[in-house]
């Protein structure tokens, strides 16, 4: 099954995240079948903190995949400019 959730990079104390399509058996950080964005926490800028390709990830979801709790919520809350 394909889910849509962060994948963890950055330095230690300082993370970055990239918000992919992956199968769910894979590792946090391993194998991703697409990258869909990024969600930077410690960005200064609303417009610098996510970055979404929300026609992406609605395909994905149209095709069977299922958000993670948090990816749920970034979706929710992008900016809708971006599709």
């Amino acid at each position: 099954m394909v889910t849509i959730r962060l994948a963890r990079a950055g330095a230690k104390k300082r993370p970055f995240y990239h918000v992919v399509a992956t199968e769910k058996s894979s590792r946090r950080d391993g194998r991703f079948i697409e990258r869909l964005g990024y969600y930077n926490p410690n960005a200064k800028g609303q417009e610098q903190k996510l970055v979404l390709d929300v026609s992406r990830v609605e395909h994905w979801t149209k095709n069977g995949a299922q958000l993670s709790d948090r990816v749920a919520y970034l979706v929710k809350t992008a900016p809708k400019a971006a599709a």
